[in-house]
């Protein structure tokens, strides 16, 4: 699954559960914050963290749930792949 994919089913994602539609515009840009945009509160990132490890077959350790890991497009895509979760 190329990053791009990848990045679609989490924009999907983030759609169809939080955004109706409007994911992209919300975002901004990859690098922009999720929690100064308002895309996620707290109980958005644990959905967010269940979707990833049931979608990419991943495990998320709790230590490394933060900011500097999951605040972002482009930081939850490092991870994912990082973690070997393009092959979904």
């Amino acid at each position: 699954m190329t990053r791009a994919d990848m990045r679609r089913l989490l924009i999907d994602w983030l759609d169809d559960k939080y955004h109706f539609g409007d994911a992209e515009a919300k975002i901004g840009d990859d690098e922009a914050s999720f929690l100064d945009r308002g895309v996620l509160d707290s109980l958005g990132f644990v959905a967010l963290v269940v979707y990833l490890e049931d979608k990419f077959r991943i495990k998320i350790e709790l230590k490394l749930l933060n900011r500097e890991n999951f605040d972002s497009v482009n930081k939850i895509l490092d991870y994912v792949t990082a973690h070997g979760g393009g092959n979904a």
